[in-house]
């Protein structure tokens, strides 16, 4: 990038000009990564200071069982798979409450599009969820699960989102976006949920007073335009709505354990690589840059390995998500050495080691307690990149 281009995109940003299209193409055409993460360090500091956010939740997959096979997925199950599962509702409320002691705020639930489950099976967990963890919020499904859910029960998104809400939903989860460019979705999807009804489902979410996060899948066939250009749709609809509280590029994850046992279900692998550290970093910057109308960018430490995750807070991430447990989605896939489960110590300390002040949040993104960053008194004592 030639000098008298950085100098009007800094100008840019440091005027709060929103950046085009074009802007972000140019960004991910950089090769200076310092520079980036230096200017979206500037505005996840404008926005959220030295703070970093995190929560202690617990991830539930009631079911692998789905209908789809899309082409990244190596979570999915055919009905009668040896290792395909669903849980009762039962199952699924004793893992929860196993960890009432540690303080749990949020159930995040995300599960496949079960082809013979009755619609009844999902409002009832969430009230019996809600029933025996009533301070926990319940964020769940996906998009792509509440339309399947239209499909199976013949009632529309609205009533469903009405009974789900009346269960005790709080939020959507972000999923199903992928990427929303048709030249790359036909290759990757294998459900029928597009940008489309993914954002008509979203958007009625928002209109309901649900705070919902969005996503990205990056990293594997799309080039830098489509991830420009699936930004520039959430961005957009944030406009319209302003229901979006975070925006959370997931790192696409090789199909490693599958390979064990002969069956490498996800089918995009022999033509992709993963994306290094440094283009996961890069994405991080490009999006707080680009998406300058969400308040808060997450980076979801089990896709990304941890210590790429702390340097993301320096990239413009302001959000380590939380403890998790047990994601099955990703840890189905990878095996390169993310655990399943951070304490909220764990998260104090990396927040720490990496310079910031960590604060503990719920699922609207409210504050729970804020803690002590860094010793400023250690000589030795990290602090955030200078803005």
């Amino acid at each position: 990038m030639d000098l008298g281009l950085k100098r009007e995109l800094e100008e840019k940003v440091r005027a709060g000009v929103r950046l085009t299209r074009e802007d972000g193409i140019a960004l991910y055409e950089s090769d200076d990564l310092a520079w980036l993460g230096g200017l979206a360090h500037e505005v996840r500091t404008r926005k959220n200071g030295d703070v970093v956010h995190f929560n202690v939740n617990r991830h539930l997959n009631m079911t692998n069982v789905c209908t789809a096979s899309c082409a990244y997925c190596s979570f999915q199950r055919k009905p009668g798979e040896k290792d395909a599962y669903t849980m009762r509702i039962e199952e699924a409320v004793k893992l929860a409450t196993a960890m009432e002691s540690e303080n749990l705020t949020e159930l995040h639930i995300v599960n496949g599009l079960h082809p013979n489950l009755p619609w009844r099976y999902y409002p009832r967990s969430l009230r019996e969820l809600k029933a025996a963890l009533p301070d926990v919020s319940l964020k769940a499904f996906t998009a792509t699960e509440i339309h399947h859910f239209e499909t199976i029960s013949g009632m529309s998104a609205s009533e469903i989102l009405d009974e789900l809400i009346d269960a005790g939903l709080e939020s959507l989860t972000g999923g199903g976006a992928e990427i929303f460019d048709w030249e790359v979705r036909q290759h990757i999807v294998d459900h029928r949920t597009h940008w489309e009804d993914w954002s008509r489902i979203h958007r009625l979410a928002h209109e309901k007073g649900l705070k919902t996060p969005c996503t990205m899948l990056y990293g594997h066939i799309e080039e830098p335009r489509h991830r420009v250009d699936h930004v520039l749709r959430l961005r957009e609809l944030q406009d319209e709505t302003g229901g979006f509280q975070v925006f959370i590029p997931l790192r696409y994850q090789h199909d490693f354990v599958d390979m064990q046992d002969g069956k490498v279900r996800n089918r995009l692998q022999a033509r992709t690589q993963m994306a290094t550290g440094a283009e996961a970093l890069k994405t991080f910057a490009v999006s707080r840059l680009l998406f300058d109308n969400v308040p808060h960018v997450k980076v979801f430490w089990v896709m990304h390995g941890v210590q790429t995750a702390q340097l993301a807070l320096q990239h413009g991430a302001d959000d380590m998500d939380g403890s998790v447990v047990e994601y099955k989605i990703t840890h189905d896939a990878d095996n390169y050495g993310t655990p399943n489960k951070l304490t909220r110590e764990d998260l104090l300390d990396l927040i720490r080691d990496a310079g910031f002040r960590p604060v503990e949040r719920n699922t609207r993104y409210e504050i729970i307690r804020e803690y002590d960053g860094p010793d400023p008194e250690l000589r030795e004592s990290p602090q955030p990149m200078r803005v």
